[in-house]
């Protein structure tokens, strides 16, 4: 007797995808801003998906949220005031609360539905929310920033894919808006997409940025659950440059893929991503 089986695909592209085998569906519906799904699956444990792609696992998220807050944490001398942009899944909250010197962290995410769900079903990612030092706000982050100038020492989006409520925040404008948010020695890391998929993408987000801020660095990691595995990030600083950064002065913190000495290695770049930040 042969028994059905159940699979998640997200087509990554017109003629690629991934796919996972999930145990069981938990949520699936229509938020006031996107398809939101939260799915148990074999491999990977449980996955939140929006608009039909992967947002973070059980499995691999400690990737993502590590390399989105800790570049940037140890770049900046003082990172007390702290600003992410998205994140609803509380990961990149989770990070930032093991640098000591951060005095409040504030998490902006427009759709209050993945909040609430990452508590119930991604517990270990979502834990931290209801920290003393964490603020969290349930509204649209591009505002938040236009109405918060000088505002924040270190300044992380953590966003979706450059589609739906996302997409004015890959816009030099968003940009601009994080600048003036920043304090005088602030810095601003963003995701920014897969340089296999979405070479364009880098290529204008990079640009833009540096039309912004004076000091501009790329960065990868590898995330198997998102688009071709390979992931970059962008740094913008008004002062500090990542390269510039002791590395053997930092501490070790409670990891599983940044460490001191990853610190430089993620900034060398394959040629044709970097051929990509020119």
């Amino acid at each position: 007797m042969s028994s059905m089986e159940l699979w998640y695909t997200e087509k990554q592209t017109e003629n690629f995808g991934i796919t996972a085998k999930i145990k069981q569906t938990y949520v699936h519906e229509q938020t006031d801003f996107q398809e939101l799904a939260m799915i148990e699956t074999e491999e990977w444990g449980n996955m939140l998906v929006l608009d039909g792609m992967v947002m973070t696992t059980v499995k691999d998220e400690f990737v993502y949220h590590e390399m989105v807050a800790h570049p940037a944490l140890f770049t900046h001398p003082n990172p007390e005031q702290v600003l992410v942009v998205g994140g609803g899944d509380g990961g990149v909250i989770r990070e930032v609360l093991k640098h000591p010197k951060v005095k409040k962290a504030v998490l902006v995410d427009i759709d209050g539905k993945v909040i609430e769900y990452s508590k119930q079903y991604l517990p270990s990612i979502a834990g931290k929310l209801e920290d003393p030092r964490v603020d969290v706000q349930v509204n649209d982050g591009f505002k938040h920033i236009l109405d918060h100038k000088n505002t924040y020492d270190v300044i992380l989006a953590d966003t979706t894919e450059p589609v739906g409520p996302a997409a004015h925040l890959f816009t030099r404008g968003f940009y601009q808006g994080i600048y003036e948010s920043l304090k005088e020695e602030g810095l601003f890391v963003a995701q920014t997409d897969n340089p296999w998929f979405k070479a364009e993408l880098i290529q204008s987000v990079n640009r833009d940025v540096k039309e912004v801020f004076p000091i501009v660095r790329v960065f990868t990691a590898n995330i198997p659950t998102y688009p071709s595995g390979l992931w970059t990030f962008t740094m913008g600083s008004k002062k500090h440059d990542p390269l510039q950064v002791d590395a053997s002065k930092l501490p070790e913190l409670d990891t599983k893929y940044y460490t001191p000495r990853l610190h430089h290695a993620a900034f060398a770049l394959p040629k044709f991503v970097e051929d990509l930040t020119k």
